[in-house]
């Protein structure tokens, strides 16, 4: 290549180009470990070859040094500051997939709290020093390479294009590279292959595969085995579907003691209350990805399907797709949908609709609400759901499915319209104090809610149960009373972070049960079975596989006989399912 032979003329220039990306990505990985403690020397040399062929490709397509390698290095201080930030928010870094989410995630990005630790505030540190060094290599290719440097630009940009292709190839990637490739734990194939690698690996996933030996004929035909007959339901309760935002009882990760109870009324339900159904449900996200767990819920699918930290609202949802919306709907319940803050937020103005929803209601239906902090109170949404309750047809069976905005991070900021009341004996922690008093209004607001349905006539179930539980800053301080880390929790406690509390409540005579073990993806057809309505084909298939398989989770499976263990374990026993998803998810009749 003629214009690099020009650059040897000064060999300065020509030692810096080689050097510089190699510090660029040593201060990206340094953002959120040491390299050199979780990366092997193979994945560290193929980030610095990738690197290096980034700042050859810009070089060569805008001509001057310095513009180069600062072009890059920025953008990689970027990226790796912003990664620093997601990966303390949700203990997930950033993944492809995330780019469909960034109007998402703007609309709540100054709710958080951003702080540094010393690690991150040096390489920042760092980063302004390369970038001040970058800034005197002054050399610039003569005009007349212009001719050279085209078609160089694309010979390298076709190789980059062929390199990250080849960690699209299991052969190469488990075979020939020994790569750490376990979709599951996206943090730990960050870690191990650097976060650019990792980023790459995973772009592979961004759409999904069809299952091996996947038929979607012979998906159709057994499917059709689970079918019901058709005829008309006993009875039609209205169904109240409250999905609380960030809602969880942080007991379950360890012993701790308030000043008070901070979910008085939901722990009387949980402890054997009538014609209630109680217990823990698996969600497969923490700390955000709120979406993901309505997912499951509304339609039966397992994100243990689907790539880590993908959001099926955003990537999979294009076309009418089975729900229980819709198939409530097909049984003559009016359904709705309900939401407090922006309807573009994770799509579900587009995604509700495809479900069945035939009304929606966001942010400015909600006419002089109370806020808690910046967002509709629970007391106030749950005076929406009453409205629209007792708005509808006399007769009608509704199916309202609701999530909330009140409890939403973050946790740390003061507020004259919230003062927090719940105080745990032996920290100062404002985060899990005011965490623990938002609990307690949503507590409050539930209670209200239910004693309101206790005096109607039109016999209705109510659904509770929480998206997900708070970012790890929230309750360190729970596992440091008892003297644990986060960075030393067995694989079984790391499971408790994805455990919420769920109720099925009815104000009239249902089977009760308490401690019942689930995931998101059974809860729906718990809801329908509690109801007493006709299953669908594919909820009904899986209350069957319920039983032998009776929690599926990203995170983690729990076998029939104690057997904690994960999705990919399992291929062969989750086979079935998965290729039943697959066919509601994208190749059903409605999509």
């Amino acid at each position: 290549m003629k214009f690099l032979k020009k650059i040897k003329d000064s060999k300065l220039n020509f030692i810096l180009m080689l050097l510089y990306p190699i510090v660029t990505f040593y201060l990206l990985e340094w953002f959120t470990h040491n390299p050199w403690k979780t990366m092997k020397a193979t994945p560290q040399v193929l980030n610095i070859i990738m690197f290096e062929l980034i700042a050859l490709l810009l070089f060569a397509a805008i001509g001057k040094l310095h513009v180069a390698l600062m072009t890059e290095t920025l953008f990689f201080f970027l990226y790796g500051l912003v990664n620093y930030f997601v990966l303390n928010f949700r203990s997930v870094p950033i993944q492809p997939w995330d780019l469909f989410s960034i109007r998402t995630a703007a609309s709540v990005a100054d709710n958080y709290e951003y702080t540094l630790d010393k690690q991150a505030v040096l390489v920042i540190l760092g980063f302004l020093i390369l970038l001040a060094l970058e800034f005197f290599c002054r050399y610039s290719l003569k005009k007349g390479t212009w001719k050279f440097r085209v078609p160089t630009a694309a010979v390298i940009c076709g190789m980059l294009v062929a390199f990250g292709a080849m960690f699209h190839s299991d052969e190469i990637v488990q075979q020939k590279l020994r790569l750490y490739d376990k979709l599951f734990t996206p943090t730990t194939i960050s870690f191990k292959n650097g976060t650019a690698l990792a980023f790459v690996m995973e772009l592979r996933y961004i759409s999904v595969d069809k299952p091996a030996g996947y038929n979607a004929g012979t998906v159709r035909e057994e499917l059709e085995a689970y079918s019901a007959p058709e005829e008309t339901p006993e009875k039609t309760p209205n169904i109240i579907v409250i999905m609380n935002e960030a809602f969880s009882d942080p007991a379950v990760l360890a012993d701790f003691q308030t000043n008070e109870d901070y979910m008085p009324f939901m722990h009387s339900l949980m402890d054997g209350a009538d014609n209630t159904i109680s217990g823990w449900l698996n969600v497969s996200v923490l700390g955000g990805n709120t979406a993901n767990t309505e997912f499951e819920y509304l339609t039966g699918n397992t994100m243990a399907f689907l790539p880590t930290g993908s959001i099926p609202y955003q990537q999979y949802i294009t076309g009418e797709t089975p729900s229980m919306a819709s198939y409530l709907a097909s049984l003559g319940y009016k359904t709705e949908a309900m939401h407090p803050y922006k309807a573009t937020g994770w799509d579900r103005d587009k995604v509700y609709p495809l479900f069945g929803f035939q009304e929606t209601h966001f942010l400015p239906d909600y006419k002089n609400p109370v806020l808690v902090r910046d967002y509709v109170s629970d007391k106030s949404d749950f005076d929406k759901i009453i409205e629209s309750f007792e708005q509808k047809e006399e007769g009608q069976p509704l199916f309202l499915f609701n999530v909330t905005m009140q409890n939403h991070s973050s946790y740390t900021e003061s507020f004259d319209n919230f003062h927090p009341d719940i105080k745990v004996e032996g920290t100062d922690s404002a985060a899990l104090n005011n965490y623990l008093s938002l609990m307690k209004l949503s507590d409050e607001a539930l209670q209200e809610l239910i004693t309101y349905f206790e005096g109607q006539d039109e016999e209705t179930i109510i659904v509770f149960f929480g998206d997900h539980q708070p970012t790890n800053s929230v309750v360190e301080p729970v596992w440091k009373l008892n003297g644990k880390r986060n960075s030393t929790l067995t694989e079984e406690e790391v499971s408790c972070r994805y455990k919420v509390p769920f109720i099925i409540w009815a104000n009239y005579e249902i089977e009760g049960a308490q401690n019942v073990e689930t995931s998101a993806n059974y809860l729906g057809s718990k809801t329908l079975q509690a109801a007493g309505l006709p299953l669908p084909a594919y909820f009904s298939y899986l209350t069957a596989f319920s039983q032998e398989v009776p929690v599926i989770s990203a995170n983690h499976v729990d076998l029939k006989d104690g057997t904690f263990t994960n999705a990919e374990e399992q291929e062969s026993l989750l086979s079935q399912y998965k290729g039943y998803q697959y066919y509601q998810l994208f190749d059903s009749s409605d999509n």
